[in-house]
């Protein structure tokens, strides 16, 4: 067990959420589902407590905690892609699995947990500084999924 692990609230789905994430994302998969041992205030024994899953290297653990507390962009999983057929895809899986677009590369998934798909091309622009991030910076604000050729014609000027 790692030292320090993501926890992420979900009201009752952990389980069929780490299958997704397992399916999309490569690197990911569902390590480990832990069950109630007996009845407690909000289920049964046999319910599904715990998940233990990985999202592209990243260790995490999903709790079914009920309706409690709802998820906002204040977490979000960042996912880097190579291209735009990348891009593509996770955004197409997310969104296309109940999920919903928003702005500037991020979109929500059926459960409520925030993505941001990211072109490896607008985090170097971003990182070129100048010009350059500016233009790119400008024609992100444009977009909800991100084009990666416009970036790449924005970083150009």
């Amino acid at each position: 067990m790692p030292k320090n692990t993501i926890c992420v609230w979900y009201d009752k789905d952990a389980e069929d959420a780490a299958r997704f994430y397992a399916s999309v994302f490569p690197d990911s998969s569902v390590d480990g589902v832990h069950r109630a041992p007996s009845d407690y205030p909000a289920g049964k024994a046999g319910d599904v407590i715990l998940v233990d899953f990985t999202v592209a290297g990243v260790r995490c653990v999903g709790l079914n905690g009920g309706p409690a507390f709802r998820h906002t962009e204040a977490f979000s999983f960042m996912i880097t892609t190579e291209d735009q057929a990348e891009t593509d895809r996770y955004w197409d899986a997310i969104v296309g699995n109940g999920g919903q677009e928003s702005e500037c590369g991020w979109c929500k998934d059926r459960w409520g947990i925030s993505w941001q798909i990211t072109p490896r091309v607008l985090l170097e622009a971003m990182a070129a500084g100048g010009a350059e991030a500016k233009r790119a910076f400008e024609a992100m604000m444009t977009m909800r999924r991100i084009d990666v050729a416009a970036i790449e014609k924005a970083r150009r000027g």
